[in-house]
């Protein structure tokens, strides 16, 4: 059985396809050319507003409806099965999501954005144009994301120094950084401008522009113009 709820206040694109089972909530807007695969949800609303559920009589969907302030995709976007995307939430043209993909409230994804299957981008995140977000990704609240940023599959970014505590400081990686699979990154830590950040390293101070790191903790190995000439050399090499 196809099921759909789309909400009356949400503006749908032209060529817009949509698979089974999908709801859009609140005044969401979706861009022209967007794939909307099945059992994706576009702006699910926040606790707070999730709870007043209890305090009345009304059809599920519609008070989600009622309740949801809506989310933003821009054009051409590709959302796979099991995305979820909070309301206030607004992401640019191009977007592409594998599957099982969390974005939360009052996030920005800029355009041209990949986010692998079962990343989890909790909230209060910026993220800029061309990123590419590999599978199983944790992205916490306040985290600041540049433009031409890679990272790699099982990145893990923190935000609390002391936890459980009250204070959460977010992690700035800026411009044209790359972060290996697996690398941690400890909370209110910098990742400078076209820095690399070696697979599995567990990175507790900030790292400067245009250095490689590598270890736990992360110590420099090289620099970033090193690193393309590793790079290409390896790219080059030809095997039978």
């Amino acid at each position: 059985m196809v099921f759909h709820y789309i909400s009356p206040r949400a503006k749908i694109g032209k060529n817009v396809k949509i698979g089974a089972n999908v709801i859009i909530l609140g005044p969401s807007e979706i861009g022209d050319n967007t794939i909307i695969d099945s059992n994706v949800i576009i702006g699910y609303p926040i606790k707070a507003n999730l709870i007043k559920i209890r305090e009345t009589t009304k059809d599920y969907l519609e008070f989600l409806d009622l309740m949801s302030s809506g989310a933003k995709i821009g054009k051409n976007a590709i959302i796979r099965s099991g995305t979820v995307i909070y309301e206030n939430t607004e992401i640019g043209d191009n977007l592409e999501t594998g599957h099982n993909v969390l974005i939360r409230e009052k996030t920005k994804i800029g355009e041209n954005v990949k986010i692998g299957t079962g990343t989890i981008i909790d909230g209060r995140t910026e993220i800029g144009d061309n990123v590419n977000i590999q599978s199983n990704v944790y992205i916490p609240l306040l985290t600041k994301i540049g433009n031409n940023v890679f990272i790699g599959p099982g990145a893990i970014f923190l935000n609390d120094k002391y936890p459980p505590s009250k204070r959460l400081i977010g992690v700035t990686v800026e411009d044209d950084a790359v972060i290996g699979g697996g690398a941690v990154i400890l909370p209110g830590v910098k990742i400078g401008k076209e820095a690399v950040i070696g697979a599995g390293c567990v990175v507790t101070k900030n790292v400067p522009e245009s250095t490689v790191v590598v270890g736990n903790p992360a110590r420099c190995i090289c620099s970033r113009s090193d690193y393309e000439k590793r790079k290409k050399l390896y790219e080059e090499q030809r095997y039978d």
